[in-house]
């Protein structure tokens, strides 16, 4: 009979970063494979059209790119520059594209790192007591709740929320990441400012300036709340469903038969193996916001990587698209190892080999 043995937390961690590199390979082989729909000569227009230093006939393109030669020789050319950082020119930003997609980002971390916390604490609550009290008042008034805010379009439940919170009671201004005296003071060669993140309400803190932190958190509030609504429905119901599933297992009753106290088999047992599930969604869920909230983006006139993304589809512009893509299956990829390493701390048989 073969021996099964546990691998140590710190093995694990290593072999689940070792199994990171062909997925990497994978998706860059994907995205590559994308641009072979392209002909030789479409693909030497974006190279023409992608930077204003570069000029020369197509046919010249073709040479200089080796857009005809075999497709392996073009993946390695290609995985070549990437790896070097060089992603191409975002006609939409007027800059490298990696160089925009740096600067586009932490518009998007800011507000994702403030409502999926809410988000996956908020809904595991709710979720827990949903299923604690099922068929009772509280478990009919979370589902319905659940329900109403999963069924709000997005960009509906920001504008009603701006119409009420910034235009009506004027409590939140209405768009933006700053107001325009927070703004003159980051961006004056004056004031000392250095930026070290490009999130403000962590950057307001290390430059000892408060005052913007507190205007970034200010802006924050509507769209933190848009996210939080629509998204903490999921969470909820599986969550809810999880732990019903868990309250129903033997071990569950044997916890009851040895005394222990609702209270005790809920948090000590039922709710620990009930949060893999949620685990999952909630890691995918983050990997989805900072991908790009494009319509949030949108909605409050926030700067982030996917109203950037949804502009540069727009204007067909292919390298920021194809940059775009690269940084989404990246953080996909690492949200997935994130998650397993979860997996494995809340459930140690996960690391049986």
């Amino acid at each position: 009979m073969k021996k099964v043995r546990k691998m140590g937390m710190g093995a694990f961690i290593i072999r689940r970063l070792l199994l990171t590199i062909p997925t990497l390979i994978g998706v860059t082989l994907l995205i590559f494979g994308v641009t072979q729909l392209f002909t030789p000569e479409q693909r030497a227009v974006i190279f023409l059209r992608q930077d204003p230093r570069r000029a020369g006939a197509i046919e010249g393109a073709i040479a200089k790119y080796h857009l005809r030669d075999p497709i392996i020789v073009q993946y390695q050319m290609w995985i070549s520059e990437v790896l070097q950082g060089n992603f191409g020119w975002s006609l939409t930003a007027n800059k490298p594209v990696l160089t925009a997609i740096l600067a586009k980002v932490p518009a998007t971390v800011e507000v994702v790192m403030f409502s999926i916390p809410i988000t996956i604490l908020v809904g595991i609550f709710l979720g827990v007591k949903s299923a604690e009290h099922r068929d009772k008042h509280i478990d009919h008034a979370t589902r319905i709740l659940s329900i109403i805010g999963y069924s709000l379009p997005t960009f509906w439940l920001g504008i009603i929320l701006l119409a009420i919170f910034a235009a009506a009671l004027g409590w939140f201004p209405i768009s933006g990441r700053l107001g325009a005296g927070a703004l003159n003071f980051v961006t004056s060669r004056f004031s000392g400012w250095r930026t070290y993140s490009g999130i403000y309400t962590i950057d307001g803190i290390l430059n000892g300036q408060l005052w913007i932190t507190l205007d970034a958190l200010h802006h924050l509030v509507l769209p933190t709340i848009t996210l939080v609504t629509i998204q903490i429905a999921l969470i909820v119901r599986v969550m809810r469903s999880s732990m019903l599933e868990a309250l129903g297992k033997g071990y569950i009753t044997a916890a009851r038969a040895k005394g222990l106290t609702k209270k005790e088999v809920i948090n000590k047992h039922a709710r620990k193996n009930a949060l893999i599930p949620v685990i999952t969604l909630a890691g995918l869920m983050a990997a989805g916001l900072i991908n790009g909230v494009t319509i949030t983006e949108t909605v409050y006139n926030m700067d982030g990587i996917g109203r950037w993304a949804a502009s540069a589809g727009i204007n067909i512009d292919i390298p920021s698209v194809l940059g775009f893509a690269l940084f989404s299956g990246l953080i996909y990829v690492m949200a997935n190892l994130v998650v397993d390493i979860l997996y494995a701390y809340i459930d140690p048989r996960i690391r049986l080999e």
